[in-house]
């Protein structure tokens, strides 16, 4: 849908900075986007490596925060000029409300090169006001309302709205007990004889754990990815097996969510594609809710034990 709007991205590993800092330096990139922790597989990123590396190229760094949520996760305080939430998932909590979020730090210069003409320049549609030199550091979110939201209408349904405020108000509550649960399951799968992976950030080994500890309070959040020995057919089996866990897209839901993304959301992409994108054969990803934990890891070892 991006390139339609003429825009191109370029895909880089933010495990590796210098990786990172060559990708930058392509003369028509205007942002890193990034995610504090990643969806599906729970990769932690480095923000302070790679604000270092944006600040010197001039340009902002954007991170997605949905995954970890304020709770875990201040990007502003690690260098991010930007953070985008999608408030569907933990930050409304029940899955009931669409929407998002986008956060200005506010301390970006928009005029520092000629990058951002829309921000720096004079726009003709206000009489000449120049966004950045007129509004100082709430520039960039007065063009996304007087820009943004007049030509492309981004705004969130009233009654979405106060789904999300009145999830917002019990997230610290949630979030301690989805890393709780989280934390438990994924120990469950990494001893279980059906599993050959599991890629949690504070599982003893995983390289992530530093990152979890500087970035994200020691904790790896409640959605991960898990490997399931024999490979496209097992992985379906396993999910349409579990009866507590439910077989959905969404994430960050009070209840708990399991998918095969290789049959799913996955399935026009090519084998070597869905693997490059961290989907292949054998990966499950789990969202791990807010029941008994006892349960969850019933339903899972029920599912699993069930494969031949």
């Amino acid at each position: 849908t991006i390139q339609r709007f003429g825009w191109r991205c370029l895909f880089v590993d933010v495990d590796d900075l210098q990786a990172v800092e060559k990708a930058v330096q392509e003369p028509k990139v205007k942002g890193l986007w990034c995610e504090s922790l990643a969806n599906p597989g729970g990769i932690v990123t480095d923000l302070r490596g790679v604000s270092a590396i944006t600040k010197a190229a001039g340009i902002p760094l954007i991170v997605d925060n949905t995954m970890a949520t304020p709770f875990l996760c201040r990007p502003f305080e690690h260098g991010a000029d930007i953070v985008v939430h999608s408030t569907t998932k933990f930050l409304s909590g029940h899955g009931n409300a669409m929407g998002g979020a986008v956060v200005d730090s506010g301390k970006f210069d928009w005029a520092k090169n000629d990058k951002f003409p829309a921000l720096a320049q004079p726009e003709p549609a206000y009489h000449g006001l120049a966004f950045q030199e007129t509004f100082g550091d709430l520039a960039f979110t007065i063009y996304g309302h007087a820009v943004g939201l007049r030509d492309l209408g981004p705004t969130m349904a009233p009654f979405n709205a106060f789904l999300t405020i009145c999830g917002v108000e019990t997230l610290a509550v949630r979030m301690r007990q989805h890393c709780e649960n989280g934390r438990s399951v994924a120990e469950f799968l990494s001893a279980h004889p059906k599993v050959a992976w599991v890629s949690y950030a504070t599982l003893p080994g995983s390289k992530y754990k530093p990152l979890a500890d500087k970035y994200l309070q020691g904790e790896g959040g409640s959605v991960f990815t898990f490997g399931v020995k024999g490979g496209y057919e097992e992985g379906i089996k396993v999910v349409e097996r579990c009866q507590l866990i439910s077989h959905l897209a969404n994430l960050g839901d009070l209840r708990s969510l399991i998918l095969h993304p290789a049959s799913t959301t996955h399935r026009q992409l090519t084998p070597e594609q869905r693997t490059a994108a961290g989907a292949g054969d054998d990966v499950i990803r789990l969202s791990v809710g807010l029941e008994t934990v006892d349960d969850i890891i019933a339903d899972l070892d029920r599912a699993l034990s069930s494969l031949s």
